[in-house]
């Protein structure tokens, strides 16, 4: 989809486009198994969503590598096909940002997506990063455009958006979670998400869907003014993605 069709596409509130997920199952927090990716996928679709890249974490927590990813992404694809559900489904991946992505990163061992090689991460919640603007730096010295999820769940930028302009300034693109917008995780977030919607600061918005209640919680996303408001100061990318 071209740039002027997105922007076309945007006038009708609508994305066909999401970019993080967590649907290949048992790898990581999201589907435990394919039966219920199946079940979160058709949910999906069935919100007009026609392309999917899911983004399993590596972590600590979920020390997947690119090999088990795509592993697992291939058996999902597999099951599609076989199943004969039309939706597009790719891969990428959500980075913690830790001294093993740091490590994945200099070996360029990076599952990105998008012709811009966007690359999606992740801090901790609640403990700031000791050198975030070094971090950024390197991401795009080796080649890729940061993409930072839910900068509304990290509560030590909660105090001032100028933390957020400098992040922007610096080049991260922001990634904001829609159930962000109807209070799923707390009012403080919500606060914060409409802050960032309200000053233009959105280029991504994802479902980061993981099981069952997230979709529930899209559902009051799409029927809310919320939804609509996101697109009214922000340019929206995910339906630019190739």
């Amino acid at each position: 989809m071209s740039f002027l069709s997105c922007l076309f596409h945007q006038k009708k509130n609508l994305l066909s486009t999401d970019i993080h997920s967590h649907l290949i199952p048992s790898i990581d927090d999201g589907a435990k198994n394919i039966e219920r990716s199946i079940e979160l996928i058709l949910s999906l679709k069935k919100m007009n969503y026609t392309k999917l890249i899911t983004t399993p974490h590596i972590s600590d927590m979920f020390p997947n590598s690119s090999e088990s990813i795509l592993e697992g992404y291939n058996f999902l694809r597999e099951e599609l096909l076989r199943r004969k559900i039309d939706i597009e489904i790719k891969v990428a991946a959500e980075y913690y940002a830790d001294e093993h992505f740091e490590f994945l990163l200099k070996e360029r061992d990076i599952l990105s997506f998008g012709n811009n090689r966007y690359l999606l991460f992740e801090l901790s919640y609640f403990t700031e990063h000791n050198d975030l603007e070094t971090l950024i730096y390197d991401i795009k010295l080796a080649g890729y455009t940061p993409v930072l999820a839910h900068p509304e769940r990290y509560i030590y930028f909660h105090s001032s958006l100028e933390k957020y302009k400098k992040l922007k300034e610096m080049g991260v693109l922001f990634q904001i979670n829609l159930p962000s917008v109807v209070n799923y995780y707390s009012s403080d977030i919500t606060k914060i998400v409409k802050k960032l919607i309200s000053n233009g600061l959105v280029d991504f918005i994802g479902t980061d869907t993981h099981h069952r209640g997230h979709i529930k919680a899209l559902k009051s996303v799409f029927s809310s003014s919320s939804y609509s408001k996101i697109f009214k100061k922000n340019i929206i990318l995910n339906d630019t993605i190739y």
